[in-house]
């Protein structure tokens, strides 16, 4: 979202779970930005930190260690980075996950 600061701080209340990226205006995306941080239930509860990657590592950090449920919107997103790509609890797959495996399988075995 390209928005000035009190746009973003009302994103960042209204949001249930997420990652935000600050970036100062007229830098490009090339640019390190100038926070990230993890958002939970409309609180920073992790800033400054050094890149997306390791606020993803964060976020999926802190729903574990709090025993947080994904939000239902994001359900499925969620439900694909843990069991594909991190391969945790993988014999578990939703129907939707399922099909997106073996359409991602079938397009690197073929």
């Amino acid at each position: 979202m390209d928005t000035d600061g009190a746009s973003a701080q009302e994103a960042i209340q209204k949001a249930v779970m997420g990652i935000y990226v600050i970036r100062y205006e007229g830098t490009s995306i090339e640019d390190s930005p100038a926070d990230v941080g993890v958002v939970l239930e409309g609180e920073k509860v992790l800033q400054d930190l050094c890149s997306v990657p390791y606020a993803t590592a964060m976020l999926l950090g802190l729903i574990y260690g709090l025993n947080l449920s994904y939000p239902p919107e994001l359900r499925y997103t969620f439900e694909a980075f843990q069991k594909l790509f991190l391969e945790l609890d993988t014999n578990k797959l939703t129907n939707k996950v399922q099909a997106l495996k073996t359409k991602l399988f079938s397009d690197v075995f073929e």
